[in-house]
């Protein structure tokens, strides 16, 4: 599955890992903020929610660390959206 396809997937989970004041100032209709500090002490909720999981940020650097440390947890089906504007382009 690509990033758009992922996005725009009825079941996916919009995750936002920037900082509570950047998600405060936009974020994509219907994401939930985990900052990417945050993401250690959310595994069993990240772990449960709906897949596929496409991470975002500001630019993409963040929701990179986020899948890498993710995936070491054994987490599947997680693609990294890239930056805020990138996520909002692709969703329709």
């Amino acid at each position: 599955m690509n990033i758009e396809e992922a996005i725009n997937h009825p079941n996916a989970t919009i995750l936002d890992v920037r900082r509570e004041e950047e998600f405060n100032e936009g974020n994509v209709l219907g994401s939930i903020n985990i900052p990417l500090h945050e993401v250690p002490d959310n595994i069993d909720n990240i772990k449960s929610m709906s897949k596929p999981i496409v991470l975002y940020c500001k630019s993409g650097g963040r929701s990179g660390q986020a899948l890498i440390f993710l995936q070491s947890q054994g987490l599947k089906e997680l693609q990294n959206g890239g930056g805020f504007d990138d996520v909002m382009k692709l969703k329709s």
